[in-house]
């Protein structure tokens, strides 16, 4: 997969132009129109097309986070597997113990600081997403996003 940009910290969130700007926009502009004649020229059209406008928004922002709680879950999987992989013995059994959070936060650490990471996020229950990922010095990028 091409790699548009180099991912950090503080630039690793997933823009789509067409969907986040193009599209948004128009439902915006759509929803405001419907508004303006229901309230300036009410008819029963007018307010069918209000609430059509409004559903089309709230599809758009489900539609989003439909997509990002199944990205989360495939993460939580391969994170899974990945710590089975790399954490040592002692650390194993207190996979369980990761919340979504702390699993999709530690997937950008890079294979060698994944252990150490990993024991410091649980012992000092550390759940801000930000915070874990600012503690990361070897970015293991994630181009594959929803």
């Amino acid at each position: 997969m091409e790699k548009p940009y180099a991912q950090s910290a503080e630039k690793h969130a997933r823009f789509l132009p067409m969907y986040h700007g193009v599209a948004f926009i128009l439902l915006v502009i759509n929803f405001l129109w419907s508004l303006y004649q229901t309230v300036m020229h009410f008819s029963w059209g007018a307010l069918v097309a209000f609430g059509v406008a409004f559903a089309l928004i709230l599809v758009f922002f489900f539609a989003r986070l439909m997509a990002i709680t199944v990205q989360d879950r495939v993460i939580r999987l391969e994170e899974r597997l990945r710590m089975e992989r790399l954490l040592p013995a002692d650390l194993k059994p207190r996979i369980p113990e990761f919340d979504i959070d702390q699993i999709v936060s530690l997937r950008f650490a890079s294979d060698a600081e994944l252990p150490d990471l990993a024991r410091k996020v649980l012992d000092e229950k550390l759940t801000d997403r930000k915070v874990i990922k600012k503690m990361i010095k070897t970015w293991r990028p994630d181009f594959l996003r929803a």
